[in-house]
């Protein structure tokens, strides 16, 4: 019989749960608010294509699934339930993979949290974003300060024993005091990871309006007072940071979302999901209806397609991995896209010099936390050096083509 435990042949599995009970201002992944009637339709279109889709995984053992959203908690116990056993009947689930809901505080009970984990889901990503009532009101959170205590300690009763808490820094009218008081309070729930994302003003939500009708947001310089303090002082609370925005008590990283900043293969399910598996990425079309007939009716699913050649790898590789503290490494990078490591070296020495990055005693190469303040801007770089160290090596190749013909003609 196949062993399916070695490293090469992991899996992580998406669901996408689209649906909420109302949608928050500045959100713009795709999910939809009022639209409950559509998901006994779209619990048999998911259903559907983890069974059709199971084939092509066969060789592969899934070690992390994550229902994510929209709002998984809001979809309800019992459909979530059903999906699980499903990927449970129709893959390799490792004995202790990871499995991940996120919910909101709203629609997470203790006897939904309880039948989950019975069930075999083994984490919780709760949304907490703030322990500020205001803040909470200002982007239209369906949710209090207090059902999301309440919702705590309903996954603690549930015996949910890997929480991780969603926090927001630069929120409206929210301040460093009032950060630091939403930090504190989440500490004090004692969660096993904390999720702490700087608020981005998305075109098209409701919140791009207010900035553009005049609604003023703290500016750069707070938002990166408020990350550095935030670094320093879950480092003092035991938590380690492994990437730009993720921070974790020793032995609990989501191990599902490491698997995205390392590159390892995983398949999305429900509407606009994305899949990086078998050398090609490829997503799923951002349409509630379009997928249900899809799946349903063998209508138009894709909405994007494409194989991914080696040097763009070498690019994803230093953009995903520099998001991390683990960081690049030269041997690594060489034996992968059998591409020079010398110019990026320079350049990384250049920005340690700025205190933008270090070199750590393994001989990896990582951002600072002032680094990922401007992290976007830095790996820009990194990659147009490595695109002009590339073209440099290919030239030289090309004109001897171009010379080795001249002669035999």
């Amino acid at each position: 019989m196949r062993d399916y435990g070695t490293e090469g042949d992991k899996l992580g599995i998406y669901i996408h749960i689209p649906f909420c009970r109302s949608k928050c201002d500045y959100c713009d992944f795709y999910s939809l608010a009022g639209r409950e009637e559509r998901m006994d339709a779209y619990q048999k279109a998911l259903l559907a294509h983890l069974k059709e889709s199971a084939l092509a995984a066969e060789s592969f053992c899934v070690d992390t699934i994550y229902f994510g959203g929209g709002t998984p908690s809001f979809y309800g116990g019992k459909r979530l339930r059903e999906l699980l056993a499903a990927v449970k009947k129709f893959y390799h689930v490792e004995k202790r993979a990871e499995i991940t809901f996120e919910a909101n505080p709203d629609s997470a009970d203790f006897k939904t949290l309880r039948s989950l984990r019975r069930a075999g889901f083994n984490r919780i990503s709760m949304g907490m974003q703030s322990a500020c009532p205001g803040e909470l009101e200002s982007v239209r959170r369906p949710h209090t300060v207090e059902q999301g205590d309440g919702a705590v300690a309903a996954a603690r009763k549930a015996k949910l024993k890997n929480l991780s808490l969603d926090l927001i820094y630069g929120l409206p009218g929210q301040t460093m005091d009032s950060w630091k008081a939403t930090v504190e309070h989440a500490l004090s729930l004692e969660p096993e990871h904390l999720s702490c994302y700087g608020l981005k003003v998305e075109e098209g939500t409701p919140l791009a309006a207010r900035v553009s009708a005049g609604e003023a947001l703290p500016d750069d310089d707070v938002q990166a007072d408020m990350y550095l303090w935030t670094v320093e002082r879950l480092a003092r609370a035991g938590f380690e940071q492994y990437e730009i925005s993720n921070f974790a008590k020793a032995g609990f990283p989501s191990r599902h979302n490491v698997r995205y900043w390392e590159m390892s293969p995983y398949i999305g399910f429900g509407p606009g999901a994305h899949s990086d598996f078998g050398g090609r990425r490829y997503a799923w079309v951002r349409d509630l209806e379009g997928y249900i007939k899809g799946v349903l009716e063998g209508g138009a699913l894709l909405d994007s397609e494409e194989l991914i050649p080696q040097d763009e790898r070498g690019s994803e590789y230093l953009m995903l991995r520099l998001r991390t503290t683990r960081g690049v490494e030269e041997w690594e990078y060489r034996g992968r896209y059998f591409m020079d490591f010398s110019p990026l070296e320079e350049r990384l020495r250049q920005f340690a010099v700025q205190g933008l990055a270090e070199l750590t005693e393994e001989g990896r190469w990582r951002l600072t936390p002032r680094g990922f303040l401007v992290s976007n801007t830095l790996i820009v770089d990194l990659m147009e050096r490595q695109e002009r160290a590339r073209l440099s090596e290919l030239l030289p190749r090309i004109r001897a083509q171009f010379q080795d013909r001249a002669r035999k003609d």
